[in-house]
């Protein structure tokens, strides 16, 4: 809505008749801005220390870079910037960093936070600065770093880092650049005095900022009730392509999205930017704090803070060190205990209460308030809402306050989202004219900490779910990987098998192939009989005795079958070896009794030396005779395998013979690979799903079982309905102990195929490889301990002693993994 030119605008001489626009709403509260803009701006207090918040800008807090005891000087970074959006802190004056820890700051909680805190020692030295005299030769991107480590934050509003808001890239264009100069709020004049006193050096600032943004227009707005600035600003833009636009007072034309709609006519869409308009606003404190950074080489270190209200004697303006508690800052101002009955952190309208003036001044502490009771009483007791509709007309933002305060005082935050809750900027103009003086503010802002907080928890479950699925899909990844692998090398031992069994006579085959069938068969029989009489002893049928009566006779069937299968395996003659083949068995075994018999007598050797036999060293002597007899023997055998090449080698026996094993362990070993793959694979889905089911079944069990004895503790149910929880429980109790029972005999089935294709039940293999593996570890054990004391000759028997068992135990690990694999027993 476009409004005509004030009568102040046009009696003004030289002004533009450059029509502004208006905002909606808005409110004309009391100023009270001459009580502290008469005198010019004086220096702040020299206070004892300084506690520096590492967050007194928005964004991640600054990282320390000093440590307790450190000198500084004056200017000398304390903390860098940590991440994106930040800024970097500076020491005030010079001193000595004194603590690093909490503090209370200026919030309305009264939070502590992470603070430096300085001692200043009087002398107030400068670190060595670097004032740049032509900004243009610097470049954007240097002049952003230099911005970014002066530490230079908006001073107007929530302290948003200038480095970040004038870095928009290429692909952004600034149509207008708008200098906010309107400091609407009553009691705040700090920007009035600045642009009174230094609106040259704002205006050099302005230029640096229109270089780092190439904006189409730059704008100055500023409201009418501050002719002395806008006669200043006038005289330092004369010449320059700055424009100034006087505007009505009115509260809050000062907010950013209210100024652009002033001076431009433009309307930032809700969940946007100005800057994705085309717009970029900034303070005129900011530009004064920009050239002082750019032009002095001076970090940002103080700021023009107002102190006003009754219950000050020298009410005005300060420029205060960054780190002065208020308490220091009021102190200088000569306040009066006795008068003060409140004390405001900001404006009259966006401030809050201070209950610590021990808190410090920040980057964007503009004023404080010193009043006295009758100047800011207490707010009169909330009353109910009579819907008088005075807060949706003054809402500058074009909300409707009282549906936001339904929804925020009900926690209805998804409602208050969808009435754009998040475009609210806690003017105060809705609570201002609330007739039954609610704290309308107060509500919005605990509603967008809720609304932050249960974002900030969605977005750490969503991040959560996607590393679980990430993680599923690895699983499932690699368990397909696995499962290839496992199918790879099932369809190797079948050809394996298949090769082996086509190169041997095939007379017993067929007989063993029945037997087999047998052994199968009747394995299933029992498997059905024990799953049936199981489950009629749960439902407690007439034939239960019956049916395990025939399952113990199944049982036996199969134990015969299995029996049968075994003696035929023992049975089955060993194919005949070459001659070359028992030439070499035979030194192989004259090579394993002679090493057996050796490590007997050194075994007695040592027994008798340390008992201090008679015949120790007889002993000793027949163990050297012994070793030697087994070094001959092994040459021979070195000598024999040379002569006979490598195509005459006989084939390795099975790993049952070379551990001692029987013709039938050797039949076994064989066997076992003939598993059928397919077979496998099912039982192991089975289990899996078995294993689930069972899960799924006794937890629902828990869950009834704890639901009832709630229940009975509480008294609240009926008989009946405690009769149907407990009817509820057990079935849900037999519905588990079935899937345990069919979990149970599967396994136990495939115990069962291990047993008749090994020879060995599980049990029996795991007791091998764990044996193996201990004896393995004992012979490393001796060898390292006999190292340094032992001879040459003793050293490569333990060696070889050790070869042998480390080949007998990977040969076990061997065996139990093939059979556990085989049967489906892999655990996932």
């Amino acid at each position: 809505m476009r409004a005509n030119p004030s009568l102040f605008q046009r009696l003004l001489p030289g002004a533009r008749r450059t029509p502004t626009y208006d905002f909606p709403g808005g409110v004309h509260p009391a100023e009270h801005k001459t009580v502290s803009n008469r005198a010019p701006i004086a220096p702040g207090p020299r206070p004892a220390q300084l506690v520096l918040p590492l967050n007194m800008h928005l964004g991640a807090p600054a990282r320390p870079v000093v440590a307790v005891g450190d000198r500084v000087l004056k200017g000398e970074m304390l903390a860098e910037p940590a991440g994106a959006v930040s800024a970097a802190l500076h020491a005030p004056t010079s001193g000595t960093v004194v603590a690093l820890g909490p503090r209370p700051i200026q919030h309305p909680s009264g939070m502590d936070a992470l603070c430096i805190v300085l001692e200043p020692d009087g002398e107030d030295r400068w670190a060595p600065r670097r004032p740049v005299a032509d900004h243009t030769r610097l470049g954007p991107g240097k002049l952003i770093a230099l911005l970014r480590d002066a530490g230079v934050a908006g001073l107007g509003g929530a302290g948003f880092p200038t480095s970040v808001k004038v870095n928009l890239g290429d692909h952004q264009r600034v149509e207008q650049l708008i200098i906010n100069a309107v400091e609407c709020e009553p009691y705040i004049t700090a920007d009035d005095r600045l642009m009174r006193e230094r609106a040259d050096e704002i205006v050099l600032g302005i230029q640096i900022l229109q270089y780092l943004l190439n904006p189409h227009d730059t704008l100055i707005g500023i409201e009418d009730n501050k002719p002395e600035a806008i006669a200043a600003l006038r005289a330092a833009c004369a010449g320059s392509d700055v424009e100034i636009r006087v505007v009505p007072t009115k509260y809050p034309s000062g907010g950013e999205k209210q100024l652009i709609q002033l001076l431009t006519g433009k309307e930032v869409p809700s969940g946007r930017i100005p800057a994705q308009c085309g717009v970029v606003c900034q303070n005129v404190g900011t530009a004064w704090a920009v050239k002082r950074a750019v032009h002095d080489g001076e970090p940002l270190l103080s700021r023009i803070t107002t102190v006003t209200g009754d219950a000050v004697a020298r009410p005005g303006n300060y420029e205060v060190w960054l780190g002065t508690p208020v308490a220091d800052l009021l102190h200088h101002a000569g306040v009066d205990k006795e008068r003060l009955g409140r004390l405001v952190m900001g404006g009259p309208m966006m401030g809050f209460t201070l209950h610590d003036p021990s808190v410090p001044v920040v980057k964007t502490s503009n004023c404080v308030i010193a009043a006295s009771a009758e100047e800011l009483p207490e707010p009169p007791p909330e009353q109910a809402c009579i819907r008088c509709g005075a807060c949706a007309e003054v809402c500058p933002a074009n909300l409707l306050p009282q549906q936001l305060y339904w929804y925020a005082k009900t926690d209805d935050f998804e409602r208050a989202q969808h009435h754009n809750l998040m475009d609210c900027i806690e003017c105060g103009a809705c609570a201002y004219v609330c007739p039954s003086h609610i704290p309308l503010v107060q509500y919005y802002r605990y509603a967008k900490g809720e609304i932050r907080t249960q974002t900030a928890e969605q977005i750490k479950a969503d991040r959560a779910r996607e590393r679980f699925e990430a993680r599923q899909a690895r699983l499932e990844r690699e368990q397909a990987e696995k499962e290839a692998r496992r199918r790879a090398r099932l369809e190797a031992n079948r050809k394996k098998q298949e090769a082996a069994t086509d190169s041997r006579p095939g007379a017993g085959d067929e007989k063993l192939a029945a037997l087999k069938k047998e052994v199968g068969q009747a394995s299933s029989a029992y498997k059905a009989a024990v799953k049936a009489a199981k489950t009629a002893e749960a439902q407690e049928a007439d034939n239960a005795a019956e049916l395990r009566a025939r399952a113990d006779s199944l049982k036996a069937e199969a134990d015969r079958a299995k029996a049968a299968l075994r003696d035929a395996k023992a049975a089955t003659p060993a194919p005949a070896a070459p001659a070359e083949s028992s030439a070499l068995a035979d030194l192989k075994k004259a090579v394993g009794e002679a090493s057996s018999a050796y490590k007997a007598a050194v075994k007695a050797a040592k027994n008798a030396e340390a008992e201090e036999a008679d015949d120790a060293a007889e002993l000793r002597v027949r163990a050297d005779q012994l070793k030697a007899e087994a070094d001959r023997l092994k040459a021979e055998l070195r000598e024999a395998k040379a002569a006979q090449g490598p195509a005459a080698a006989p084939a390795a026996p099975p790993p049952s013979q070379q551990d001692g094993g029987t013709p039938s362990d050797t039949q076994a070993a064989a066997d076992k690979a003939a598993v059928d793959d397919e077979a496998a694979a099912k039982r192991q889905k089975r289990l899996k799903a078995l294993k689930t089911a069972y899960n799924m079944a006794h937890k629902q069990y828990k869950e009834a079982h704890a639901a009832v004895e709630r229940a009975e503790r509480a008294g609240q149910e009926s008989e009946d309905a405690l009769a149907a929880m407990h009817a509820k429980v057990e079935k849900l109790k037999a519905k588990a102990d079935h899937c345990r029972d069919a979990l149970d005999a599967l396994v136990e089935q495939a115990k069962a195929d291990i047993l008749a294709h090994t020879g060995k039940d599980l049990k029996t293999l795991k007791l091998d490889a764990a044996r193996a593996e201990s004896a393995l570890r004992d012979k490393a054990d001796e060898l390292e301990r006999r190292r340094d004391t032992s001879d040459a000759d003793t050293l490569e028997t333990l060696n070889s002693e050790l070869d042998a068992l480390q080949e007998h135990a990977q040969l076990t690990r061997l065996a139990l993994k093939t059979a556990v694999e085989e049967q489906g027993l892999v655990e996932e």
